[in-house]
C-alpha cells in the first residue's frame, strides 16, 4: 500500500558538518532529520541553513524522507530557517517544542503561504511536532488534531525531563505517564507516534530494551542519534514470522465469515471480530512495508 510510509528509524545529522551530510544518501534509516536546532552552535545558524539549503538542492534523488529541525518559532532562527529551507523541498519539517496547538498553526500558515509562492501542492510540506515539556505533554492530544500535515507525534525526553526538574534514567519509569500521553494523543488523531532518542550509543543493549518497551506502548518508531542503532530499530519493529503467520490465519477466517453471512469467526478457540481483524491488518502492511510480504489486503476487509 503506497500510503503507508515507515517511520520506523528517524535519524538526526546535524546541519552545520558537511561530511555527515553527504553520508545522508547511504543511511539506511526510513527518515533523516536534518538538524538546525540543537546540535547548531548559536554562532554558526546562519552558515548551517545556508549548507542545508545547498545540500537540499543538490539532493534530488532522495532515498529516503528528508525533514527539517528547525529551531523554534519563539526565536529569532526559526523562521529565516523556514525561510531558506523550504525552497529546497525537504519533505517536511520537524517542530520542535509544540506546546500549544497555536504553535503548530502558526507553521501551517507559514507553509502554505510558501507553497502558494513556490507553486507546489497546499500540503506539500509535512510537519512532526515534538512533544518536548509538561505543557506540551497537557496539550498533546490538541495538537495532533490540529493540522492534515501532521505525520506523527514525536516525543522529547531529554527537554522534557528539564521542564519537570527531573533526571532521565535508563529505567525510564519517569516517562511512563508522558509516552503514554503521547501514544494516545496519536492514536487518536490516526497518526504515528515517534519516541525519543538513546543518547547512550555504547550500551547497545539497554537501547533494545528501550525499543522493544516503546513498541509495547504503541510507538511506531524511534529517533536516533547515530546510525549503528538503525538495525536494532528495524529488527524490533519488524513484525515476527509467526506475528505474520497469525494475522494471515486471521485475514482467512474473517473472509470465510463473510462469505457465510457473519462478521465474527473462531479461530484457535478465539473470537476474531473487527478489532481483530484491524490488527492483523496492520500487522500484514507493515511486513508489506519491509518487504516480508508479497501482498496485502485491501480496506474492504474490515468492512465486508
Amino acid at each position: 500500500m503506497s500510503s503507508f510510509t515507515l517511520r520506523r528509524s528517524l535519524l538526526y545529522v546535524p546541519g552545520n558538518m558537511p561530511s555527515m551530510l553527504q553520508n545522508i544518501p547511504v543511511f539506511a534509516a526510513d527518515t533523516v532529520i536534518i538538524d538546525l536546532e540543537d546540535a547548531v552552535p548559536l554562532g554558526e545558524k546562519d552558515a548551517a541553513r545556508r549548507l542545508v539549503r545547498r545540500f537540499l538542492e543538490n539532493y534530488r534523488d532522495r532515498r529516503q524522507e528528508v525533514l527539517v529541525r528547525i529551531n523554534a518559532l519563539d526565536t529569532e532562527w526559526g523562521f529565516d530557517d523556514l525561510r531558506e529551507v523550504l525552497p529546497a523541498m525537504p519533505d517536511g519539517i520537524r517542530l520542535p517544542k509544540a506546546d500549544t496547538p497555536e504553535i503548530v498553526e502558526r507553521l501551517d500558515t507559514f507553509l502554505t503561504e510558501h507553497e502558494e509562492a513556490l507553486g507546489v501542492e497546499i500540503g506539500r510540506f509535512r510537519i512532526l511536532p515534538s512533544i518536548e515539556s509538561a505543557l506540551g505533554v497537557i496539550n498533546c492530544i490538541d495538537v495532533a488534531a490540529t493540522s492534515t500535515r501532521i505525520l506523527g507525534l514525536a516525543f522529547g525526553a531529554e527537554d522534557y525531563t528539564a521542564s519537570m526538574e527531573i533526571e532521565r534514567t535508563k529505567s525510564g519509569e519517569e516517562l511512563f505517564n508522558a509516552r503514554s500521553r503521547v501514544v494516545w494523543a496519536a492514536k487518536a488523531a490516526g497518526v504515528q507516534a515517534i519516541d525519543t532518542i538513546f543518547s547512550d550509543v555504547k550500551d547497545m543493549e539497554g537501547f533494545r530494551r528501550e525499543t522493544e518497551l516503546v513498541k509495547t506502548l504503541g510507538f511506531t518508531g524511534k529517533s536516533l542519534v547515530n546510525p549503528r542503532q538503525i538495525e536494532v530499530v528495524h529488527e524490533v519493529f519488524a513484525p515476527k514470522p509467526e506475528e505474520i503467520d497469525y494475522a494471515r490465519q486471521v485475514i482467512e477466517a474473517i473472509q470465510r465469515a463473510r462469505e457465510m453471512g457473519t462478521g465474527v469467526i473462531s479461530l484457535g478457540g478465539k473470537m476474531v471480530d473487527a478489532p481483530v481483524v484491524k490488527r492483523a491488518l496492520r500487522v500484514i502492511r507493515t511486513a508489506y512495508a519491509q518487504g516480508l510480504v508479497d501482498e496485502v489486503p485491501g480496506e474492504e476487509v474490515l468492512r465486508g
